[in-house]
């Protein structure tokens, strides 16, 4: 033993006559890089930037509610479909929204991109000033973004934009930040674009980068919505509001925010950059679903990519029944009828899908998918119904069937994939619909929007790998129509009917009385399951508690199903057709409750412990 501690004495001598002392001090750690190593190295910080990038979305431990990437169980709630996953996730079927739903405050998030703010600018001394701007520009962009997030959700915020260091004097008051105004914040998010746009010099026709576009998709949303609260929450009988204005917009600031939005969103549609997708002499219902499929569409403006061993379980969740490849997954998100029927006819006649005449008698097809014939393209490119194809085959969707008994029709079914016994025909097909169960539709319909058509993508661990599109011209040409029929503009109807006849299928100008239903409709069906949009939608219109009434005869409310069932009546000009039956699936426990409250989350108690300075949001 003490032969080793010699050694270690001999080799420390050494080591130490080799070297001259105040160079030996001054040696950068071996364990850790230093914050001059980082903020001078372009690749360490590129990788800094795909974490924040990565963190654009996802949820945390403290804020579950906020994944909304090919988050399955959240498009249940959010959107307008149902949980038909294993059942002890049956809990998402019951609606009634908590005062805390959707809740979000991720100051964790803020703090980091405030740090890393900091360091660039005090020890980037190796880059060029026009990297430093890129830089910049990204990480401020990225914190604007999530400002929005939490404007969006909880009203005005603390507007942090710097280091809050705590003294360790025992007083954390100066880390006490009040809540600013909500139109404060929206203010906020609306002059960091206009600082940074012009600094991404690096990353111009990037998807997944931030870039000046990027930037003014940005403002084209947040200022729409900020818009929209200034005039619809002033039109409420009881507007949300607090005294301070955390919570509530003037309504005479909401043409200016309009114009903001407009602006940014004019931009956007001139560059020739970007397109919407439409492929020449191709389905327009297949060039909707291959929209998001694409990752050369030149629609796409900003986009969460995935590939080289990142994936997502999306098509493993929600893959069509019978191409599941374990006992588990598939078909938990079922969209619902009443978002079928918000897809209008291509005569322009509203999308009640005709299942009886006016008598109240059954209307017999032919085949299933004719009671879909001539709807709205988008539709085709958005939901799997009886009689669509999924990966070039027909989809085994039947109910069951149908027999003549006592005057009336009475309806038969089976497990999956049963036989009738009185023709050897199909009782039940392998894709249902089946009331009640698991892992199979129970509304009728399968989603097919964001699911891969290639087999191994729904396979462990394999899984699939197509991108989750943040911002896209639809959208922009959509906020466009909106914006200009507030602003009282005429190009509102050019809008509308460009994306209706691109996207839709609809022949040239088929609008020519555009009326605000028709534009939130439009929204409603473009935009289905994608980043949240129906739920703050509504809310920013201020008539969620109208639309999620939380009444069991409200058709908006509930979630309702349509099923398939083949005739079986030899003889009679209806045999072997199909006739459709409307029905509510059991496991929809309640209908949707939207209260007042729910315009705005509750801030959680924690918080308000930690910072007695904030203002409770309305409703508490």
């Amino acid at each position: 033993m003490k032969n080793k501690y010699l050694y270690l004495l001999i080799a420390a001598i050494v080591l130490f006559t080799g070297c001259n002392e105040d160079d030996w001090l001054q040696r950068d750690p071996k364990d850790r890089i230093t914050d001059e190593q980082l903020w001078n190295d372009p690749n360490m910080i590129m990788g800094l930037l795909a974490n924040y990038y990565d963190r654009i979305g996802n949820k945390t431990d403290k804020d579950p509610k906020l994944e909304t990437i090919f988050n399955t169980g959240l498009l249940c709630e959010y959107d307008e479909a149902m949980w038909s996953g294993h059942v002890d996730g049956n809990g998402r079927n019951d609606f009634a929204y908590s005062n805390a739903y959707g809740q979000y405050w991720d100051y964790v998030f803020i703090r980091d991109i405030n740090l890393s703010l900091e360091g660039l600018d005090e020890y980037s001394v190796k880059l060029t000033e026009v990297q430093k701007k890129q830089f910049n520009a990204e990480l401020r962009f990225i914190r604007a973004y999530v400002y929005f997030e939490l404007v969006k959700r909880m009203g005005g915020v603390p507007l942090v934009t710097t280091q809050l260091i705590y003294s360790g004097d025992g007083d954390p008051t100066p880390l006490q930040q009040l809540r600013a105004k909500e139109s404060e914040v929206y203010d906020f998010i609306y002059s960091e674009i206009q600082e940074i746009k012009e600094n991404f010099t690096a990353t111009e026709g990037s998807r997944t980068r931030a870039n000046k576009y990027t930037a003014l998709a940005l403002q084209s949303r947040a200022m729409l919505y900020a818009g929209s609260i200034a005039r619809y929450n002033n039109q409420m009988s009881a507007p949300v509001t607090t005294p301070g204005g955390e919570v509530g917009i003037p309504a005479d600031r909401a043409n200016d925010y309009y114009q903001k939005s407009l602006e940014a969103s004019k931009a956007i549609i001139a560059n020739p950059a970007y397109e919407l997708y439409n492929p020449v002499g191709t389905d327009k219902g297949e060039n909707f679903y291959k929209l998001f499929m694409d990752k050369n569409a030149k629609e796409i403006i900003f986009a969460k990519d995935f590939g080289t061993g990142k994936v997502h379980y999306f098509t493993y969740d929600n893959v069509v029944r019978s191409y599941r490849t374990d006992i588990e997954g598939s078909s938990i998100l079922t969209p619902s009828l009443n978002l079928v029927e918000s897809y209008d006819y291509l005569d322009g006649s509203k999308g009640t899908l005709k299942d009886k005449d006016a008598e109240g008698n059954y209307i017999a097809y032919e085949h299933p998918e004719d009671i879909f014939a001539n709807k709205d393209a988008r539709l085709y490119g958005t939901i799997v119904y009886p009689g669509s194809k999924f990966r070039s085959q027909t989809v085994d969707m039947q109910a069951g069937v149908a027999t003549w008994e006592g005057g009336e029709y009475k309806f038969k079914v089976g497990v999956l994939g049963s036989t009738y016994e009185e023709d050897g025909g199909k009782l039940t097909g392998f894709d249902g619909p089946r009331n009640d169960d698991q892992y199979v539709s129970n509304t009728g319909f399968y989603i097919r929007k964001f699911v891969s058509e290639t087999p191994q993508d729904g396979v462990r661990p394999s899984l699939a790998s197509n991108w989750w599109v943040w911002f896209r011209l639809g959208e922009i040409y959509l906020n466009a129509a909106e914006l200009a029929f507030e602003l009282g503009l005429a190009e509102a109807r050019d809008y509308a009917n460009t994306i209706r006849e691109k996207h839709g299928g609809f022949p040239a100008n088929s609008v020519t009385d555009l009326t605000i239903d028709l534009i939130r409709n439009e929204r409603r069906i473009e935009l289905a399951f994608e980043n949240q949009h129906r739920y703050f939608d509504l809310k920013r219109w201020r008539i969620a508690d109208q639309v999620w009434s939380g009444q069991e005869d409200d058709p908006n409310a509930i979630v309702r199903g349509l099923y398939s069932y083949r005739v079986y009546r030899p003889g009679h000009p209806d045999h072997n057709k199909y006739i459709f039956e409307r029905m509510r699936p059991t496991r929809f426990k309640r209908a949707r409750f939207f209260r007042p409250a729910n315009y705005y989350s509750a801030i959680e108690q924690s918080v308000l412990d930690n910072n007695p300075k904030l203002v409770k949001n309305p409703f508490p």
